[in-house]
């Protein structure tokens, strides 16, 4: 068998799919970072941006975290705002403080000074990543490659770093809307031409992450994040399968679903099976709290239990967490899962 017909008849391309396993595959957001020791060695002496963009010292913590843990596919090792140096932002990572966009987008004019240059050019680090990885991965073990959404990416553009309120991004949306349009436009383009240049390098999967869109009312996501969402998600579609992923969006989850993607991401406030029923997705991803990982090994069974017993056995359901791996998490913990999760559903 070829290492492509491997890949095709991988767990979790066929749950991708929505084809029967022989059992539930399992991948971990965030599951190559901080809490892993062999992570904290490759990072000692250096910023994370520098470990972002040195394609070998991000193929060894993508390779790491998928052997050590076991899980049936990896995923690249990047972070989601680089991009926003492609249209002219400036990113620093200040200790303590997180991500920080400068100058932030505020108005018309600031939309209008950013430039749109093609990513494949202006990020080659990604792509070499990508290469070294697939060469070095199990031949039965997919790459996922990832990007974020237009309205994440739009909002850490606006804010100028992570927020509670969104009070900038909202009064541009609401006051300026074609500011904001035009600004989503480009970001969309850009995020496009990011993914497709990701799955030529030898992805076998992408995920969306729309990570803060839950701060949206649902005619808000329609009106202002659907269409730049779908257009990003029209482009790529075909080419391998797209998980959609948010958090706080059980109420957005009609209009994510219109907006695309093959495999639709479900945070730990959305019921599986339910969601499945109403809104029919062929597959799913998701969707254990993140703390649980902190819990004593009988209470994380149960709670993984439940998520697996809400999927029942409809094929189409890929385990995860319902956001990422936190720091401090204990490592066994998180291979502990990994086995559970195989051994129990074993079929």
């Amino acid at each position: 068998m070829t290492t492509s017909d491997k890949l095709h008849n991988s767990r979790f391309l066929k749950a991708c799919r929505g084809e029967p396993t022989d059992c539930t595959p399992i991948w971990l957001m965030r599951q190559a970072g901080r809490y892993m020791p062999e992570y904290q060695a490759v990072r000692a002496g250096r910023s994370f941006l520098e470990l972002c963009k040195t394609p070998e010292l991000a193929a060894k913590v993508t390779l790491d975290a998928q052997r050590i843990l076991g899980v049936d596919a990896a995923i690249l090792f990047a972070d989601l705002l680089p991009i926003l140096e492609t249209v002219g932002m400036k990113l620093e990572y200040l200790e303590g403080e997180g991500p920080q966009l400068s100058p932030p987008i505020r108005e018309a004019a600031d939309v209008d000074r950013l430039i749109e240059r093609d990513p494949v050019e202006s990020m080659p680090f990604v792509y070499d990543a990508i290469r070294i990885i697939r060469k070095e991965l199990p031949g039965d073990i997919p790459l996922i490659g990832f990007a974020g959404a237009p309205f994440t990416l739009a909002a850490y553009a606006i804010e100028g770093e992570a927020s509670r309120n969104f009070v900038h991004t909202k009064t541009l949306m609401f006051s300026d809307r074609g500011a904001w349009h035009a600004l989503m436009g480009l970001l969309s383009r850009v995020i496009a031409k990011y993914l497709h240049a990701q799955i030529d390098a030898g992805v076998q999967a992408v995920q969306l992450f729309d990570s803060w869109v839950g701060t949206l009312a649902p005619e808000d996501y329609r009106e202002f994040v659907l269409p730049h969402s779908y257009a990003v998600l029209q482009s790529i579609k075909g080419r391998v399968p797209v998980i959609h992923f948010g958090v706080g969006t059980s109420t957005l989850l009609p209009f994510m679903a219109a907006a695309g993607g093959d495999v639709m991401g479900l945070d730990w406030h959305t019921p599986i099976a339910s969601t499945r029923e109403k809104l029919g997705f062929k597959a799913v991803q998701g969707n254990l709290d993140p703390c649980t990982l902190f819990a004593p090994r009988d209470e994380l069974k149960r709670k993984a239990m439940q998520v697996l017993d809400d999927a029942g056995d409809n094929p189409g359901h890929i385990f995860n967490l319902g956001h990422g791996i936190l720091p401090k998490t204990p490592v066994d913990n998180v291979k502990f899962l990994v086995d559970f999760v195989h051994e129990s559903t074993r079929r």
